[in-house]
């Protein structure tokens, strides 16, 4: 005997067979009464990405002792998790309580664009920021004169123009497709996953996908191993002040840095390979890891590490200090 639930699968999944509207995720298993406390932790998090991202951007904003370049990449940085979690993190909870994990055709092109869009603007972010520190650190004298508002303001409309600019171009590629399936092994919707449904030829879409991948990725490492590396070279050269200001202020970011590229690794791992011998389970927890590695890490280490932030904060919480 089968329960309403698979009935009601069943009926959906033979009415797709006309055409492909309508997406369904495979990665989704029965939790029975568990979906609640699984709804319940991941809800938590979400609570926890949108206050701690939103209050952090309110003190930059509100505070014109953090109106400098740094602060305002941060700022940037933030608005970004918020964004990005906020265009995944609901979907992801109505999925848990939902007994057919589908979705539209035209929802799962958006989450395809909120999902790569903010990936992108978020390594951009972390470019910039490497950069940022590479002119304080080896260039005091002249920061200021290289890194001006105007400056700041170029480069954080880049940091998201381009990655938006190049998400649309490959989300029209994909969207012409013809598809012969509707079943995605994962969470939500990637552009892979969709990409491997299609029933023709799709070279230019991979040609398109690995070019603007490697590209930025290479480049985007190119400029972070190259700040890194004058760094270091002022760190070993310079005083024990210089070091000790080096380490405080490069720290955070590098950590944020290896943070995300370990979840956007696992990520690629998932949808480029097979992951069918993988432990379901695995699986879920490292999609989960992507979405919440950079939006619950970065609020609680900078907030934690930067000082200025820090103080702010508590005053805001928990009045004067």
């Amino acid at each position: 005997m089968m329960n309403s639930s698979q009935v009601s699968y069943f009926t959906l999944t033979a009415y797709l067979d006309s055409g492909v509207s309508y997406f369904i995720f495979s990665a989704y298993f029965d939790t029975g009464p568990f979906k609640y406390l699984y709804f319940t932790i991941v809800m938590s998090l979400y609570v926890f990405i949108f206050g701690s991202n939103l209050l952090l951007i309110v003190v930059i904003c509100v505070n014109r002792s953090l109106h400098e370049p740094m602060y305002m990449f941060l700022c940037s940085l933030f608005v970004n998790e918020l964004y990005g979690s906020t265009g995944l993190f609901p979907f992801l909870l109505l999925q848990i309580l939902s007994d057919v994990h589908t979705v539209s055709a035209p929802l799962c092109f958006l989450q395809i664009f909120c999902l790569y869009t903010y990936a992108n603007v978020e390594f951009y972010n972390l470019a910039i920021m490497s950069y940022d520190r590479y002119l304080a650190i080896c260039y005091p004298l002249q920061y200021h004169t290289h890194m001006t508002l105007n400056k700041v303001a170029k480069l954080i409309i880049l940091t998201w123009l381009f990655p938006i600019l190049n998400i649309v171009v490959m989300i029209s590629l994909n969207a012409s497709l013809q598809l012969c399936g509707h079943t995605v092994d994962t969470l939500y919707c990637n552009n892979y996953s969709v990409v491997k449904l299609a029933c023709f030829d799709t070279t230019i879409n991979n040609i398109y996908g690995l070019v603007y991948t490697f590209t930025v990725l290479i480049g985007l490492a190119f400029l972070n191993l190259f700040t890194y590396v004058k760094i270091l070279k002022v760190c070993f050269s310079g005083s024990k002040q210089t070091r000790q200001k080096a380490i405080s202020t490069c720290t955070p970011h590098l950590a944020s840095l290896l943070n995300f590229s370990f979840g956007c690794f696992f990520e690629i791992v998932q949808s480029r390979f097979n992951m069918s011998r993988a432990p379901m389970i695995l699986r879920i927890f490292l999609s989960i890891y992507f979405l919440t590695c950079q939006p619950v890490f970065n609020p609680v280490l900078y907030g934690l590490k930067l000082t200025k932030i820090r103080l702010i904060c508590k005053s805001l919480l928990f009045g004067k200090i």
